[in-house]
């Protein structure tokens, strides 16, 4: 299957700090990918390289087979890439409601943009019922869902995905990545998946790489990767 996000020789810096270093790396269309690795091993400013957000970076970023390096990143998003970021992002001081209508702010379709609360009521039955409540007040899982739910009301085709389950419950978590398949299954959305708890991250992705010190050290199927001991024990952390 071809792919749809493909990174090449990526080179990625804060300031004089290098954090990337040649990272390759790519997504199959209608795939889930999972990027592993301890904290500080680039896996967050991979995710923003892709967008061009907050951080310099050089080499070749491919999306649906057109260069994206360089680009802005309203455009980037324009082409259907949708970043959730660590710690949510949402607007804490707007409704859930406004918050979805922002993650449609660069689309066109304003009739579709309508029918479209109802799909992601559907994945979140919960934020329907809330959406009238200012988003601050929201439980954490629900804040995450949330930032979930306004991404895919870009109709994105690439998902960028980092922690989501960071500070959840377990049930929480279970009930996220269990939606975050469906998504997958039902609609084809590509995703990139940033994820500390690596045993669910596998559980969910077909692919992973592992990230140590901003180059990748392994790659593979998820089955694999999670089935070889030393790795887990080396780099995943169970």
């Amino acid at each position: 299957m071809a792919a749809i996000l493909e990174l090449r020789a990526l080179d990625a810096a804060y300031g004089p700090t290098q954090v990337l270093r040649a990272v390759a790396l790519a997504v199959e269309e209608g795939g889930i990918t999972a990027l592993l690795g301890a904290n500080g091993a680039g896996k967050t400013t991979t995710l923003r390289s892709v967008c061009n957000m907050m951080v310099r970076s050089s080499g070749e970023i491919q999306f649906a087979g057109k260069r994206i390096d360089g680009m802005a990143t309203e455009d980037i998003v324009r082409l259907g890439v949708a970043h959730v970021p660590d710690g949510r992002g949402t607007f804490t001081g707007l409704t859930v409601e406004e918050n979805l209508r922002l993650g449609a702010y660069a689309r066109r379709d304003r009739a579709e943009v309508e029918t479209d609360f109802a799909r992601v009521h559907r994945y979140f039955p919960r934020l329907a019922e809330r959406r009238r409540q200012q988003a601050g007040t929201l439980s954490g899982g629900e804040q995450q869902m949330l930032a979930i739910a306004r991404a895919l009301m870009l109709r994105p085709r690439l998902l960028l995905l980092d922690e989501p389950s960071f500070g959840l419950a377990p049930i929480l978590v279970q009930e996220i990545f269990a939606i975050l398949h469906t998504i997958n299954r039902e609609e084809r959305v590509s995703m990139l998946l940033v994820e500390q708890n690596a045993n669910m991250a596998l559980q969910l992705a077909d692919h992973a790489y592992v990230l140590e010190t901003g180059r990748i050290v392994m790659q593979g199927p998820s089955s694999v990767i999670g089935s070889d001991e030393s790795v887990r024990r080396a780099y995943l952390g169970y």
